[in-house]
């Protein structure tokens, strides 16, 4: 017979190897349980959605990048395009300008072309050739006369607007006066300009084809009549102080004084040149007459000097009696009677005609 120790350490290993046997029933009934199947399926699905937000914060992010930079982007390009755009109007712009300035230039130099083809560019013809060998030569002195005549009017016009935009504005004395200050050099100018012409030849300046045709029917020795301007202008200045009326009357009747002893000289020298050309007239040789002819003609230049030194005294002393407002007023109405003569003259050329 065994003994009871032996016994019971067979009965403690049937124990353990029947305990152990029923942990694994347990696990196998632990694995196939459908709760635990379901907390597995919880876990894992809870890691993916982990896993899913992740990745949607993520990728949200770098979009926003991706958009900003894509903005950026746009914005320089649009940016690029406008400064393009804008230096590309600029360019237009100044190249339109310069069309306009050449447009001009153009339609200038063929006014001054018609001008001188109308006058035949002041070339001596057959009629003024004579013995001299003058014909076909070409009158610089007189072309450059034209061309700063044509300057000197459009510059009068601008000067006519100015005066009579600062007396509308009712500027003050001071910038007035500088306002008449230049309307008197400006005279000043076309004097100095006919002094040149005469010289270079004074029966171009005294017959008056430079001017326009309403012009030359008040035309007098190289311009204008300082008396008769006196009775255009001094209307539109009145009224007149006790001091200045008597002024006024002085200064045209001293003009008038100038103009007749003027006058009466250049009378005189037509009668000594017609007696020098028609003197001997049956002579073949007139060689002589046309020497003392040429010698009598050499005043005619001094004669349309001093015509316009007394049209110009009258302008000063005309501005020494009135106010500067007066005179301004006197200047504009000058400048605008002469402009009023040109219109006259485009009138009169474009009037409508009957057929011959």
């Amino acid at each position: 017979m065994s003994s009871p120790l032996a016994e019971l350490t067979r009965k403690m290993a049937i124990y353990e190897q029947f305990h152990q046997m029923s942990r694994w029933g347990d696990t196998f009934n632990a694995e196939n349980s459908p709760n635990t199947g379901s907390s597995t399926v919880v876990q894992v699905d809870v890691r993916l959605e982990n896993k899913a937000e992740y990745c949607e914060q993520v990728e949200p992010s770098r979009s926003d990048q991706e958009t900003n930079k894509s903005a950026d982007k746009i914005q320089r390009r649009l940016a690029q395009n406008r400064e393009a755009a804008r230096k590309s109007r600029l360019r237009r712009k100044a190249y339109v300008q310069q069309l306009e300035s050449s447009r001009l230039k153009l339609a200038q130099l063929e006014q001054e072309l018609e001008r001188a083809r109308q006058q035949g560019i002041y070339i001596s013809g057959a009629s003024d050739a004579g013995y001299f060998g003058l014909s076909g030569t070409v009158n610089s002195g007189i072309t450059t006369f034209e061309m700063e005549y044509g300057h000197w009017v459009e510059e009068q016009n601008k000067q006519i607007c100015e005066l009579r935009s600062a007396l509308q504005a009712h500027i003050t004395d001071i910038e007035l006066r500088i306002l008449v200050e230049s309307g008197l050099n400006h005279y000043g100018n076309l004097f100095r300009m006919k002094a040149d012409a005469a010289k270079a030849d004074v029966f171009y300046l005294i017959s008056g084809i430079w001017r326009t045709s309403a012009e030359r029917f008040f035309h007098w020795i190289g311009g204008f009549r300082p008396s008769e301007l006196l009775n255009v202008v001094m209307p539109q200045v009145e009224p007149f102080t006790d001091q200045q009326h008597l002024e006024v009357c002085n200064l045209r009747q001293s003009s008038q004084q100038a103009e007749d002893a003027l006058s009466q000289g250049i009378d005189k020298l037509q009668q000594n040149l017609a007696q020098s050309v028609a003197a001997d007239l049956s002579a073949a040789n007139y060689r002589i007459q046309m020497a003392a002819a040429i010698d009598k003609l050499e005043a005619l230049e001094g004669f349309v000097n001093q015509a316009d030194h007394l049209r110009q005294q009258t302008l000063q002393q005309m501005a020494r009696i009135l106010t500067t407002r007066q005179a301004a007023r006197g200047l504009l109405a000058m400048g605008e009677y002469f402009h009023r003569l040109r219109a006259l003259s485009s009138l009169w050329a474009a009037r409508p005609r009957e057929p011959a």
